[in-house]
C-alpha cells in the first residue's frame, strides 16, 4: 500500500476530528450527516476513507429520507458497501423513524389537531410503498395511550377491521380513537372505502361509547383529515 493510501484512513487522523471520538466528546448533534454515516459505514476501501465514502452517499442521495427507500441495487456503484454495510445504515434509519412514535406514546403526548398527529406519523407514512393503518388511542384527556398498525396492505388498499379496533379500544380503556393511513400514490383524496369505513367505524363508535375523532390520510407532505372537513 502506498504512503497516500496510508494517510486516507480516520486512524490516522487527529483524535478531536475522527467521527466516533467526536460523537463521545461532543455528541451526536455535533456531527455531521456525513460524519454520522462513516460511523455506520466502519470502513472505507483503498485510497478512500469511510468519510470519504459517506459524502460520496450523501451527495447521491441527498437526505437520509431519500435513502431509507432506495432499491438495494442503487447501492452497488458505490465499492465497499455491499449488503451487510446497507442493512445497517437501513436499519438505524428504520429505528430513528420508529423512535418519533414510541416517544408520542411513552410521552402520552396531547392530541389538539390533526396537524399534531400528521407531525408524529407523516415521516414514517409518506414514502412508503404501501398501505398501512395505524389508531391512536387516545385517553380522556386526549393523550396517547398508544399507537398500533390494524392493517397493512397492498399499494392501494389496506382494510381495518372494525370489530377489533373498537375491541383493542375497550382493552386499552381508551376513550377515543385517531385513525391514519397513507396513500402511496399521494392522492390524499379519500376513496369510497375510505368514507364507507369511516362512517361505519364512526357509528360503531358511538354504540361502544369510543369517539372516533379523526380520521387521516398521509400523503407525500400533504395529508387529508376527516375531521378539519367536517365530515366527523
Amino acid at each position: 500500500m502506498s504512503k497516500k493510501s496510508k494517510l486516507t484512513g480516520i486512524k490516522t487522523w487527529p483524535a478531536a476530528d475522527r467521527p466516533r471520538e467526536k460523537l463521545l466528546k461532543k455528541g451526536a448533534r455535533a456531527l455531521t450527516n456525513s460524519e454520522l454515516l462513516a460511523i455506520l459505514l466502519r470502513t472505507g476501501t483503498k485510497g478512500s476513507s469511510a468519510i470519504d465514502l459517506a459524502r460520496k452517499i450523501m451527495k447521491k442521495f441527498g437526505t437520509f429520507r431519500n435513502m431509507l427507500h432506495v432499491d438495494v441495487r442503487d447501492w452497488k456503484e458505490f465499492k465497499g458497501v455491499g449488503n451487510a454495510k446497507v442493512a445497517h445504515i437501513q436499519s438505524a434509519l428504520e429505528i430513528g423513524r420508529r423512535f418519533r412514535e414510541d416517544e408520542a406514546s411513552t410521552g402520552k403526548q396531547k392530541i389538539s389537531t390533526a396537524k399534531d398527529i400528521v407531525d408524529i406519523l407523516l415521516p414514517q407514512l409518506r414514502d412508503l410503498k404501501t398501505e398501512v393503518f395505524k389508531v391512536l388511542y387516545l385517553n380522556s384527556n386526549n393523550r396517547i395511550i398508544d399507537i398500533t398498525d390494524a392493517a397493512i396492505g397492498t399499494v392501494n388498499h389496506a382494510m381495518p377491521i372494525v370489530r377489533e379496533i373498537i375491541h383493542s379500544a375497550l382493552q386499552k380503556f381508551a376513550v377515543s380513537i385517531v385513525c391514519v393511513h397513507n396513500h402511496p400514490s399521494a392522492n390524499i383524496t379519500p376513496s369510497t372505502q375510505d368514507k364507507k369505513f369511516t362512517k361505519e367505524l364512526n357509528d360503531a363508535g358511538k354504540l361502544m361509547e369510543i369517539k372516533l375523532i379523526d380520521h387521516i390520510i398521509i400523503g407525500d407532505d400533504k395529508y387529508y383529515s376527516f375531521s378539519d372537513e367536517g365530515i366527523l
